[in-house]
């Protein structure tokens, strides 16, 4: 089931209060577990049957019902860990786990990784996690020209390897996941539970006072944000929060989110050095975007190993307060890509169009932590299922506002 689909099943199985299953059931072969790692893995320096932990960070369901809550253990043990030891051959890296733990009770599964959350690397249909070659990379693309240059111009050659040398670092084809790295498992056999384990911190969420007050809020909202350079509609809202400044931002350390710096000429030269040695920048600018003309007064993201990809958000603070407490408008996008416009004469992200995941995955993230204190799903129904960001990437959507109130 895809991520989306599931974590808002959860979500909105834990507002209607289904009950724990008294019976056994069976979670069956194929299904995902979303989960971050607790254990640093590194093919630099990880070795076979190394042990591995980490926990499950939205609930599955299974029959209608909570069969694997959100916290859960799972154990595992590296298989091979392969380095790079040739510009010309990958690094290989492969995990499986056989055990997970919750209400005090250990019992066996059998899961292999199936994605590496905005990893630069691949994985195949056996689990095995496949490192990147120098060669692919910007700065390996660079090193080929430059060498172009060398068979005809030795002085010139050396002088551009000088340059590129002090600029720019060769890209590192070993394979380094830190904790806190998230990934899809997937069951390769079906395990069978005596009771279901509950929903995780889902289970403790109460229920929104005065929704009459939120849907009106709601529907006087704007929804959609407008670029600031050319200025043109872009990304929907889609979350909404309510809470002071210091909770918000609690929260998303708590759920491992970065906040990004802002745009400047040294910010900017990193996301290039990044960009060309293809690896992770944990607080990497954004573009600004507008919303009822003001740029967001937060953007928090969350990064792997490569630019290329990652999860992100603007939230912009709002007129007024419910509950005595502050609003703000959230728009959050996952960046899949990376591509250069020629319109606009720089590199672009491109945008994951079911931007109804990234409202899952934000909403999954931050129940987690166990900050939220209630969770609605508001239909707005003048905004637009179907639209364009200011890059020309389609965007799909329900429509709904996923609202949080934070503790």
């Amino acid at each position: 089931m895809p991520r989306n689909i599931r974590a808002c099943w959860a979500l909105l199985a834990a507002l209607a209060g289904f009950p724990a299953a008294l019976q056994a059931l069976t979670v069956p072969t194929g299904t995902d577990l979303q989960i971050p790692l607790k254990t640093k893995v590194s093919t630099k320096t990880s070795h076979a049957r190394d042990a591995v932990e980490a926990v499950v960070i939205a609930p599955v369901m299974a029959d209608g019902q909570f069969a694997l809550p959100a916290g859960a253990a799972v154990y595992g043990t590296v298989e091979q860990a392969t380095p790079q030891t040739k510009p010309d051959e990958r690094a290989v890296l492969v995990l499986t786990f056989s055990t997970i733990e919750f209400g005090g009770v250990r019992q066996a599964l059998r899961a292999r990784v199936a994605v590496v959350d905005n990893a630069r690397e691949k994985v195949d249909d056996q689990g095995r996690i496949q490192g990147i070659l120098a060669s692919d990379t910007i700065t390996g693309k660079l090193d080929d020209e430059i060498g172009k240059v060398t068979e005809k111009y030795s002085g010139l050659g050396g002088f551009l390897n000088q340059v590129k040398g002090a600029v720019l670092s060769q890209a590192d084809g070993d394979i380094t996941y830190d904790a806190g790295v998230e990934m899809t498992l997937r069951l390769t056999a079906p395990v069978v539970l005596k009771s279901a384990g509950g929903a995780g911190p889902a289970a403790h969420l109460r229920p929104m006072p005065n929704e009459a007050a939120l849907a009106a809020l709601v529907a006087g909202e704007p929804f959609q944000t407008v670029a600031q350079k050319p200025p043109k509609p872009s990304d929907l809202t889609n979350l909404m929060l309510i809470a002071g400044e210091a909770s918000i931002r609690q929260a998303f350390q708590a759920a491992g989110w970065t906040a990004a710096q802002s745009l400047s000429p040294l910010s900017k030269f990193e996301t290039l050095k990044a960009l060309a040695e293809d690896r992770g920048y944990s607080e990497a600018p954004v573009s600004v975007l507008l919303l009822d003309g003001k740029p967001p007064d937060m953007v928090f993201e969350k990064l792997n190993d490569t630019f290329a990809r990652r999860h992100h958000l603007r939230i912009w603070r709002r007129p007024g307060t419910l509950m005595g407490l502050p609003v703000w408008a959230v728009a959050a996008t996952h960046d899949i890509g990376v591509t250069f416009s020629r319109e606009n004469r720089t590199f672009i992200h491109r945008v994951d169009p079911q931007i109804d995941a990234e409202r899952a995955k934000v909403v999954t993230d931050l129940l987690f932590t166990g900050r939220v204190q209630s969770v609605e799903l508001v239909d707005r129904p003048a905004a637009p299922v179907k639209t364009q960001n200011a890059t020309g990437d389609n965007l799909e959507t329900d429509g709904r506002l996923a609202v949080l109130v934070l503790q």
